[in-house]
């Protein structure tokens, strides 16, 4: 669900809670856009809130500070990245979020059977168990599930001694399933794409015939090119090109408007290169549980330039980087509109209009995006000829 956060010290009171844009679709596929704005007033006044359910931070996600391939340490071991298994950081980058949770799931597989690697059989667990991407959905069509591949796995490699807890410096691939990152960058290549998705990592595993992936595959009665036909046609067919919707690693520019006139609040709190807030804990509890609602899910902040809005935005992206969030905000972007830009150069009637209604399908196709817009009242009157409020009219 797409959201979008304004922020302004001068706009009608009416605006306040309304509804920025419309519903599409129906049920689970219904795409939302929200609006945060913020208005002028003497204080800052957020209502305070308790009792909101926060979640742990997962392994995979980025702390503020590290880099993407501090990100992708729960899969890759710092101290043997110099090592014939290590995979390069130039590849890690390429994942997508789907790609990622892959690995994951297969460094769970390894651990649930006690071997202190991952191999091509986990990956294959891997990619079954992920459930939503390209490569999943493929197995699932050639009647492959999880349990039955599981018991394959086990007749042919068996179970080591106990349970292994993976940690972030002990992680390491074989090396048959380093060859499958490998070749899975090679398929990406060779279909054009700049990311490694499932369906590139299930490629992949096609072509390293030598692992016991492919002996499960066969025993389950699977035809390696029969499983890559419908893997081509899948990603020819899909409007996602492939499990877009990716944190770093991902396809490429499907928001050239969002990515010209934003800025992505949530890589820099990543990054850490975002101060932490001190003294705004009940406004941004409050913020997150309206943002959270699935409905009257507006949030206004409400207070004089300076008093600290924006840093509550900024303290969202913070808590999204480190999971301290519900699920239905989980791995959202925070992302800033530079409304100067977004008006500049709009010097003739319908040019601004033109461009705001393009950012906001934009936004709308969009499942990960919270928009802040800072200074929504510019919105009022932006663009307009002769007095005409055009820019609001464009918005509603």
């Amino acid at each position: 669900m797409a959201r979008v956060l304004v922020q302004s010290t001068n706009i009608p009171s009416v605006i306040a809670g309304r509804r920025f844009g419309q519903s599409k679709g129906s049920g689970n596929t219904r795409t939302t856009v929200k609006m945060m704005c913020t208005l002028r007033s003497p204080v800052l006044r957020m209502s305070s809130f308790s009792g909101l359910r926060s979640v742990h931070a997962l392994d995979i996600m980025a702390r503020p500070g590290q880099d993407l391939y501090s990100k992708f340490g729960v899969v890759i071991s710092p101290r043997r990245r110099k090592a014939n298994r290590c995979v390069p950081k130039a590849m890690i980058e390429r994942f997508t979020e789907k790609a990622i949770k892959v690995i994951k799931l297969a460094q769970e597989e390894a651990g649930r059977l006690g071997h202190d690697c991952v191999g091509t059989e986990q990956i294959l667990l891997g990619l079954i168990g992920e459930g939503t991407g390209i490569a999943a959905k493929v197995l699932k069509y050639m009647r492959i599930n999880l349990k039955d591949a599981r018991v394959e796995v086990e007749k042919i490699v068996g179970r080591g001694s106990g349970f292994v807890q993976f940690v972030a410096d002990e992680i390491q691939f074989n090396p048959l399933a380093k060859r499958v990152l490998e070749l899975s960058l090679e398929e990406a290549r060779q279909l054009g794409h700049n990311y490694i998705g499932s369906e590139h990592l299930l490629l992949g595993l096609l072509w390293e015939r030598k692992g016991v992936a492919a002996r499960v595959l066969e025993n389950l009665g699977a035809d390696p090119s029969n499983i890559r036909t419908q893997v081509i046609r899948m990603v020819g067919d899909s409007t996602e090109a492939g499990d877009v919707g990716a944190g770093q690693g991902t396809s490429g520019n499907k928001m050239p408007i969002l990515e010209e006139y934003g800025t992505n609040l949530t890589k820099l709190a990543e990054e850490g290169k975002l101060d932490p807030v001190v003294g705004r804990q009940p406004q941004i509890e409050r913020v997150v549980q309206i943002l959270s609602r699935r409905t009257k899910n507006n949030p206004c902040l409400i207070g004089e330039p300076g008093v600290g809005k924006t840093a509550i935005a900024e303290s969202l992206a913070q808590k999204i980087a480190t999971c301290d969030v519900p699920e239905t905000i989980e791995g959202k972007k925070v992302i800033t509109l530079d409304m100067g830009r977004l008006i500049a150069g709009t010097k003739y009637r319908g040019e601004f209009e033109e461009r705001l209604k393009k950012l906001m399908e934009e936004i709308k196709q969009s499942e990960e995006i919270i928009l802040f817009i800072d200074e929504v009242h510019t919105l009022i009157g932006a663009g307009a000829a002769e007095g005409v409020i055009y820019a609001k009219n464009a918005s509603t």
